[in-house]
């Protein structure tokens, strides 16, 4: 297999059953044009309230009036990128911001010796608890499908396109889940709430590179991705973890929308999971919460479209597409991401809980209009001083 060819054969007989739609002016997406890469060279993003919230995840963030943006809510929310930021910065002076704009260098080399895998499905369950065990959350597995990869990976010195690097051979793509912290997300929008994203970021970097390092040993390759290299969201639904919503996640069936996805690239023989569509398609068609919560209107109404004007969205998809532009000056703005959207979404529930089981299954059902009523004072926020008060 030979990456990358910007326009692969579109669409794919599985695509019907993963809710995929794909049209003959699919294109490849070029990562130098997703919109936190356009904040670094395009002038059309870029500017010094974006360059503001970047050094902001640094030791320059300002403290301000507002409950949920004082030097201990930013404090947080830098000490949970910690980790992640360690790992993406290594290479940078390379041209590698690893795990964002290029894939993630092999600490481990690949074994020489292979071990015999004569049961692709006994290896996959045995990756999937290798995954828990290392602290992933949910673990799928879906076929290479080079649809989905960039076209090439970001240089960052002078903000190029480089080749991908992603070796040739590759099979299958082990895709992560790691939830993040409902009661952070309750606060969102605020600093402290940025902790719950950051912390994912984080723990996916150590769990995603340590699974990579699992596959290496046992002799195959194994390159560890986390928004790097291709779109998480399709692998994440071929690989039966959940279906897309109007909010642009992934709605997972054990945590709603309150996930962060890695991936995994590799040659180990495994077999394949299938996409499962529950119908939370059917009940986004008559929810809007999220587009009438977005503070900027970046939020679609209406069906999904293959109509975008905006650079930062794939071209060729029906699906429902956001405003990245607007989204992310919304961002800025704020000094710290935001997730209102994840946060009011009706699936955002705690699914240990038997009335939000009872919640998800009606909404699911044919009953989805009553499950929408149900939900129509759900995601309101809290306080981000009620979090700290209640530690």
């Amino acid at each position: 297999m030979s990456y990358p060819a910007n326009r692969p054969d579109p669409r794919r007989p599985e695509d019907a059953a993963a809710g995929i739609d794909v049209t003959e002016d699919f294109e490849r997406f070029s990562q130098r044009n997703d919109v936190f890469t356009r904040a670094m060279w395009d002038d059309r993003v870029k500017s010094r309230q974006t360059q503001a919230f970047f050094a902001s995840y640094r030791m320059e963030a300002t403290p301000r009036r507002g409950d949920g943006f004082s030097q201990r809510d930013f404090a947080l929310r830098n000490a949970s990128w910690l980790i992640s930021d360690v790992m993406t910065n290594r290479h940078a002076a390379d041209g590698r911001r690893e795990g964002f704009q290029a894939p993630i260098s092999n600490d481990t080399p690949v074994a020489p010796q292979q071990i015999d895998i004569d049961d692709p499905a006994r290896m996959s369950t045995e990756i999937k608890r290798i995954a828990r065990f290392f602290g992933a959350d949910l673990c799928g597995i879906t076929g290479m499908d080079e649809r989905w990869l960039y076209t090439a990976r970001v240089d960052v010195r002078d903000m190029t396109e480089a080749p991908l690097g992603l070796p040739e051979g590759m099979t299958s793509v082990i895709v992560l889940g790691h939830e993040m912290e409902a009661d952070l997300v309750a606060t969102y929008p605020s600093a402290l709430a940025g902790a719950a994203t950051g912390r994912e970021y984080s723990h996916e970097a150590a769990v995603v590179m340590q699974l990579a390092a699992y596959v290496r040993n046992l002799g195959y390759e194994a390159t560890a991705s986390m928004n790097d290299t291709g779109l998480v969201i399709p692998y994440a639904i071929q690989a039966g973890l959940g279906e897309y919503a109007r909010n642009q996640m992934v709605i997972t069936p054990q945590f709603g929308p309150r996930l962060r996805f890695s991936k995994i690239f590799t040659n180990l023989p495994l077999a394949h999971d299938v996409a499962r569509p529950l119908g939370v398609r059917a009940f986004c068609d008559i929810c809007t919460r999220c587009a009438d919560a977005c503070p900027v209107k970046a939020l679609p109404y209406g069906p999904p479209s293959t109509e975008t004007a905006n650079v930062s969205a794939i071209r060729g998809v029906r699906k429902w597409t956001s405003d990245a532009e607007k989204c992310f000056s919304f961002w800025a703005k704020l000094s710290s991401d935001c997730a209102i959207c994840m946060r009011v979404c009706p699936f955002n529930r705690d699914y240990s809980k038997r009335r939000h089981r009872l919640w998800l299954k009606l909404a699911l059902s044919p009953l989805r209009k009553l499950a929408l009523r149900f939900a129509r004072t759900h995601g309101a926020r809290t306080k981000p001083a009620d979090w700290w008060a209640n530690g």
